[in-house]
């Protein structure tokens, strides 16, 4: 029955929408399909809006939950964010300005997570890698992995003087001999593969499980392929 359950709202930008995934609709898709089939699981909200970025997350988080239904007049029990990887883009060349600096992102991203953590807990996603030989992307932003590194970095520290569970992701799929192979041909999005990859990574990261009491599952594996 509702209200007795958590809520996992999930909010971000196009990788939280599933952009890419052909098959399954993308690793947070992958997530809730898995834990609505597995007892007493949270019930997850994916509410990812392509082109966000860090401005435009912090302006709807909170609206996000107050306009539902099963969570009007009180808020949900759980608030997972991946957004940040629309906020590294250079705009117009590959050394133009970026939508919004590290140190711009740094401090959004802290104010952020601080109102949050006052409302109800929050973990974080770090940022996937760039297929840097196909830029630009849509013809005038520019991405890149060192600038992934640098605003991955900035979140982990965030969350670090916060005290807020965070999954590095960067390093870690780049350390993957096919990782590059799972990227649209855009250079930016996650494929199929790669949302198989990342929800393997979610579905097996210990302070989600802990949250939401399903940590005698650690092996849990998505039940779509």
């Amino acid at each position: 029955m509702i209200g007795k359950t958590k809520q996992l709202i999930v909010i971000g930008d196009s990788g939280v929408y599933g952009w890419g995934d052909h098959d399954e609709g993308g690793w947070c898709e992958r997530l809730r399909q898995t834990w609505m089939k597995t007892p007493n699981a949270p019930v997850v909200y994916p509410l990812g809006i392509r082109g966000d970025g860090l401005e435009r997350v912090a302006k709807r988080w909170r609206k996000e939950w107050e306009c539902r239904g099963e969570l009007r007049r009180k808020v949900p029990d759980g608030l997972l964010i991946s957004v940040g990887i629309n906020d590294t883009a250079r705009i117009g060349r590959a050394n133009g300005r970026p939508q919004l600096s590290a140190e711009a992102f740094r401090f959004g991203f802290s104010q952020l997570l601080k109102e949050i953590k006052n409302k109800t807990k929050v973990m974080v996603m770090g940022l996937t890698p760039i297929d840097e030989g196909v830029m630009p992307f849509a013809e005038c932003l520019w991405y890149s992995n060192e600038a992934a590194a640098i605003y991955e970095a900035q979140i982990e520290e965030a969350c670090l003087e916060l005290d807020i569970p965070f999954l590095a992701l960067h390093r870690a799929m780049l350390a993957e001999p096919e990782w590059l192979s799972w990227l649209e041909a855009d250079g930016v999005h996650l494929n199929s593969d790669g949302h198989n990859w990342l929800s393997h990574q979610v579905l097996k990261w210990k302070p989600l499980l802990i949250w939401a009491e399903l940590n005698h599952l650690e092996n849990l594996t998505p039940t779509i392929s």
